[in-house]
């Protein structure tokens, strides 16, 4: 039914316009009324963090339909590994969560340990290490989200004092490492190297002021009634929706169920660490923002179990077929082989020369077979599945990234919100693009 009735004549189509009440013409079907704004949100949009394309299709200010489009990075780390060696593979998989590496490197490792049939002779102080720097890693990686966050709606100090203390984490990578971030630090049979007494020393000092930091961002932001106000209430899906969409991650255990894989399916010795899972009940932006606060706190408590750990002690497995590169240490230049052992294979074992040549060129093989492996990173369940044709390289590896499969939960916590809300729901799964198109 339009504004006016109408009539076909010869003359053509008649329209008959008569005066009457607003109300009453406009109580029919408006002719306006399904004419609806479709809106691009990213992938340049700083809150869509760089390549997320949000199709948004709104009435008003409130969204009634939400699509989302990824692909926009294509990184190809998963095929390039079919063309590397199965160690050259940590240094293409550190780089798909680039905010949490550690995570990437670790589980890539485990996944080749296990075909290898070597998980239990990988040395503890190895394993105290990885657990050491994963749990700075999550640290890191939560400043971020939490600096990140504040930005987006409207905190900017939260950005700088994120930032500020995430840098100390960076440094102290630095020191363990010779690099900030994408490090392949982590590798089969152990870990690059052993960490130096000055990283040992600046850890030391990160415990003693951390928890206060964190005390302060509670003090800058829980009691804000700007942030509680977008927060609170907002982007809320419960565990019924995080199970059916195969949610993970604080973003679960801000919903009430405390599954971390820490706990659940343990690994690297995690079940002899003392440290809670926290959850929340409100299942919102507010609760996903206090459940990483207390995972900070968390994490924090299991570095202070790790330094008391630390005893000297071999760092990679003591086959040497599978030990490489042999000797590394942090020069001028980063990460390389020590001076000492270029000397020793250069001038005075030919044997340890072939030996490090081939293992260098054409690196182990790998028993043939297939394995996942799970752990928990800082968004979720981090799964590796790889595949060993039996030669020198991975015949596949695909990861089940929990940016990618938490990323679903945007329509479900967008669709009858405003569109503020999405900036605030998007950012609270703390999604990181290069995880999800790999």
């Amino acid at each position: 039914m339009g504004y006016a009735p109408e009539r076909e004549t010869t003359e053509g189509k008649v329209f008959t316009v008569t005066g009457g009440d607003w109300d009453d013409v406009v109580s029919g079907t408006d002719p306006i009324h399904d004419e609806k704004i479709v809106v691009n949100m990213g992938p340049q949009h700083p809150s869509t963090h760089g390549v997320l394309r949000l199709v948004l299709e709104l009435e008003g200010e409130t969204v009634t339909d939400c699509r989302l489009v990824v692909g926009y990075l294509h990184t190809g780390i998963e095929k390039n590994l079919e063309y590397r060696n199965w160690i050259q593979g940590t240094t293409f998989v550190t780089r798909m969560d680039y905010l949490a590496p550690i995570f990437n490197e670790t589980g890539y490792s485990l996944a080749v340990e296990k075909l290898l049939g070597i998980s239990d002779r990988i040395p503890e102080r190895a394993n105290t290490i990885r657990v050491l720097m994963m749990e700075l890693n999550r640290i890191s990686s939560h400043l971020v989200w939490l600096a990140t966050t504040g930005m987006e709606l409207g905190a900017l100090s939260m950005m700088i004092y994120g930032f500020r203390e995430r840098e100390f984490i960076l440094d102290i990578f630095e020191l363990c490492s010779g690099l900030r971030m994408n490090m392949a630090y982590v590798r089969p049979g152990g870990v690059a190297q052993d960490m130096p007494p000055e990283a040992i020393k600046k850890i030391r000092e990160f415990l003693g002021f951390m928890p206060k930091r964190i005390r302060e961002y509670e003090d800058l932001l829980s009691g804000q009634p700007i942030w509680k106000a977008r927060t609170q209430g907002v982007a809320v899906l419960d565990v019924t929706g995080c199970m059916s969409l195969g949610i993970t991650g604080p973003v679960l255990r801000s919903a009430g169920l405390g599954w971390d894989l820490r706990k659940t399916m343990p690994y690297c010795g995690y079940e002899t660490y003392e440290f809670d899972v926290p959850t929340q009940t409100s299942a919102d932006v507010w609760a996903r923002y206090q459940v990483r606060l207390a995972e900070m706190r968390e994490s924090l408590k299991i570095v202070e179990q790790c330094m008391d750990r630390l005893k000297p002690g071999p760092v990679m497995i003591e086959d040497k077929k599978i030990a490489w590169p042999a000797q590394l240490a942090v020069g001028v230049d980063g990460l390389g082989n020590s001076l000492e052992h270029i000397a020793k294979i250069m001038g005075q074992s030919m044997e340890s020369l072939i030996h490090h040549f081939k293992l260098v060129t054409e690196g182990f093989r790998v028993p043939a077979g297939q394995v996942y492996v799970q752990i928990e990173s800082p968004r979720g369940e981090l799964g590796i599945h790889a595949v060993s044709d039996g030669g020198t390289r991975p015949y596949r590896v695909h990861y089940r990234e929990p940016s990618f499969v938490n990323l679903q939960a945007i329509p479900a916590m967008a669709e009858g919100g405003l569109l503020a809300d999405v900036i605030a729901g998007g950012a609270s799964l703390d999604p990181v693009m290069g995880g999800c198109d790999r």
